[in-house]
């Protein structure tokens, strides 16, 4: 067996090597599941052959990153900018938006599991806990869907067009739970994906969606059939209780909100991305989150 020695806090432990916790590191470089634990069982292989029984963590990474040069520097240099990301004090806080139907729920699923993150919110969730604490009678809007709140809007749309004004006033309303989120996210240190339709870039305060360790995302469908299928597929899922008739009969507002978010996106530089194609979208995610959150390996 292996050891990994680490430090914690001044205290020293001991680990046994795992292949499995270096291929889930090692998929952040977009490598596939198979190739990833492929390369960690060669990782494994060599160090046994090498009869290395004890290594400390700073020397197993410098080791994992000179055998990954070997294969592509690309790898090496996302595996070591992960490592910094991984190393921050700071939690990661990633915002996923987009109209309904383009994605948000599974590319949050996804991610997560990518980057091994263990903590998901949808905005839907904080919408209900909303409900509660507003009644109907006191703001209808909120009682709605975000696409059909405009129907619930007691005065006239003064500002824009009367579905993007419903919507605004929903996103609003659900916003106030999202930055308690985020709040307590960077307070307690913990990582987080808040995903859903009410996450629109603008909205969130300016002193939180700056912070270096916050990250936002607007999903689109640009290609409006594919957006239309999407809800066939969602509709076929057991635990979906709208009916697919519903969402047809809102498609146009649902398009319409999301040409709004395009264009906030566009305003407040937001990271856009087209999710005509789930893997391309996580591996851009990857990506850009790497770009942002890791650090400078050019001393490695």
């Amino acid at each position: 067996m292996i050891w990994v020695v680490g430090n914690v806090d001044g205290n020293s432990y001991k680990e046994p090597f795992s292949k499995g916790v270096l291929a889930r590191s090692l998929r952040i470089s977009n490598l596939g599941l198979d190739h990833a634990y492929q390369i960690a069982n060669e990782i494994e292989e060599n160090l046994i052959e090498e009869n290395v029984t004890e290594i400390t963590v700073d020397d197993l990474v410098n080791y994992i990153s000179k055998y990954l040069n070997r294969i592509d520097e690309d790898i090496s240099t996302k595996y070591l900018k992960w490592r910094d990301v991984r190393k921050s004090d700071e939690p990661l806080i990633i915002l996923i938006g987009g109209a309904s139907g383009v994605g948000t729920s599974s590319m949050a699923f996804e991610l997560a599991n990518r980057l091994g993150l263990k903590n998901i919110i949808g905005t839907d969730m904080i919408r209900e806990v909303m409900r509660k604490i507003i009644s109907e009678e006191l703001n209808p809007v909120i009682h709605k869907s975000s696409f059909d709140a405009y129907e619930s809007v007691r005065t006239p749309a003064i500002r824009v067009d009367a579905v993007v004004e419903g919507f605004i006033s929903h996103v609003d309303v659900v916003n106030v739970g999202i930055e308690a989120i985020i709040e307590r996210s960077l307070k307690e240190g913990i990582s987080i994906i808040i995903e859903g339709v009410h996450v629109v870039p603008g909205f969130i305060r300016e002193d939180l969606i700056k912070k270096g360790n916050v990250i936002m995302f607007t999903l689109t469908i640009d290609d409006e059939e594919m957006h239309r299928q999407r809800f066939y597929t969602r509709c076929r899922q057991p635990w979906v209780k709208r009916s697919l008739e519903h969402y047809m009969d809102n498609f146009k507002p649902i398009r319409k909100t999301q040409e709004f978010l395009i264009n906030q996106a566009e305003i407040h530089d937001a990271h856009i991305i087209n999710n005509s194609d789930f893997k391309n979208t996580i591996d851009l995610m990857v990506n850009d989150i790497i770009e942002q959150f890791g650090g400078d390996n050019d001393d490695n």
